[in-house]
């Protein structure tokens, strides 16, 4: 295939000269500038955000990404945590409780306390043993 030839296949404008590619500027003001926040300025922002409908006019009116927004309030959802200790280290178990009788595949029954675990053949042993271990440190 010629060259005039592979530039008509390419070319989804037929008729229509090539044109240069002319540069776009995207991000417009905000290109290449890194500013610094002080903590009361993205306070204040984020308390702003809590009794705003569109966060993204929000961003907007303060010049700043939305990501950015929602980065800050992420920041501040986990300094309260830590300041108040309200996620726990330890992890928590809900009751498993199932209708199906699957007795033919298990392989272990083990009962403590009440509780009762069946361990199929198939488990991994890690997995069988922090359910145990958890068990026992639970009761």
């Amino acid at each position: 295939m010629d060259d005039e030839a592979l530039e008509t296949a390419l070319d989804t404008r037929t008729g229509v000269s090539p044109e240069p590619v002319r540069r776009v500027e995207v991000l417009g003001a905000m290109v290449g500038r890194r500013r610094s926040w002080s903590l009361e300025q993205k306070l204040a922002i984020v308390a702003e955000a809590r009794h705003c409908d569109n966060l993204t006019a929000l961003a907007r009116r303060h010049d700043i990404r939305t990501s950015q927004l929602y980065t800050w309030r992420r920041e501040l959802r986990y300094a309260l945590e830590v300041h108040t200790g309200s996620r726990d280290a330890e992890p928590m178990f809900v009751p498993a409780v199932s209708d199906v009788d699957r007795r033919g595949d298990v392989a272990i029954e083990v009962e403590i306390d009440g509780a009762v675990i069946r361990i199929s053949r198939t488990a991994k042993a890690d997995l069988a043993a922090a359910v145990v271990q958890a068990l026992r440190s639970a009761r």
